[in-house]
């Protein structure tokens, strides 16, 4: 069997395809290939941001392969080292992850693109949560949904399983932008060019922030921002980078960024 997990490095950018026809949905074993990409991904210091996408025209991924489970994989098996899909659990992933939607998003499918920082999506691209008409918990979606798009309309998605399309994501601030199908990957491409070209310390210290304020109160984080007690920060802080950055703007250019 071919592997159902492409890559492709372009400089500071890698691209990940979850390519396993006929639907790109996910059994344990692609699960634990993807965490060993993003994890080699977040280690690799030559790599700055990571777009996310399907293989084919029509299905970014449908969620848990429910051939795999009727063929009695566990839902609550081994999914490797980043949970499900090898994203939504990964710890310390303080680089961008940019998710192409290339079509149907459901289920866990969708939980993966709410793993990622940003979301485009293809003008033809649907989605839903229908954990719900089987019976089953929506999970990582229950967490994340309602902290990425209105309360009400987050519970009114996980409640009833409806399908909605990519322009009423948008509308409700669940994607970025609505793209034709086939300027998808041009326009990530450009997304991930544009903050590969910025600096890496303050991304990490950025997603690192945003993590600590999930469950802290605002003057708790601040008090650890300014104590240098969050490790990404105190990098930036003491880095070549932060420095060359106030050089920059004094002399009028653009930045040269190192990561250090």
């Amino acid at each position: 069997m071919s592997n159902p997990i492409k890559t492709r490095r372009a400089g500071a950018v890698l691209e990940v395809t979850l390519d396993r026809p006929r639907a790109n949905a996910i059994d344990l074993a692609t699960s634990r290939i993807m965490g060993e990409v993003f994890r080699d991904f977040r280690d690799d210091p030559g790599l700055r941001v990571a777009i996310l996408t399907g293989g084919g025209e029509k299905f970014f991924c449908p969620g848990w392969d429910l051939k795999a489970a009727a063929d009695g994989e566990a839902v609550d098996g081994d999914y490797g080292v980043g949970g499900f899909g090898g994203l939504q659990e990964l710890r310390d992933m303080n680089k961008p992850v940019i998710a192409a939607v290339n079509g149907i998003a459901c289920g866990g499918g969708l939980e993966l693109a709410l793993s990622a920082d940003i979301i485009l999506a293809a003008d033809h691209a649907r989605f839903a949560l229908p954990e719900i008409r089987s019976g089953t918990l929506a999970d990582a979606a229950s967490i994340k949904l309602p902290k990425r798009i209105p309360y009400h309309i987050a519970m009114e998605l996980l409640l009833t399983g409806r399908w909605f399309d990519a322009e009423e994501a948008h509308r409700w601030g669940l994607v970025n932008e609505v793209v034709p199908a086939a300027a998808l990957m041009a326009r990530a491409r450009e997304m991930a060019g544009l903050i590969a070209s910025g600096p890496p310390l303050v991304y990490a210290a950025i997603k690192e922030v945003v993590r600590e304020a999930e469950a802290s109160r605002f003057q708790d984080v601040m008090n650890r921002i300014t104590r240098r007690q969050l490790p990404t920060v105190d990098m930036l802080y003491g880095s070549e980078d932060q420095l060359e950055g106030a050089r920059a703007f004094a002399e009028k250019r653009d930045p040269v960024w190192k990561g250090k």
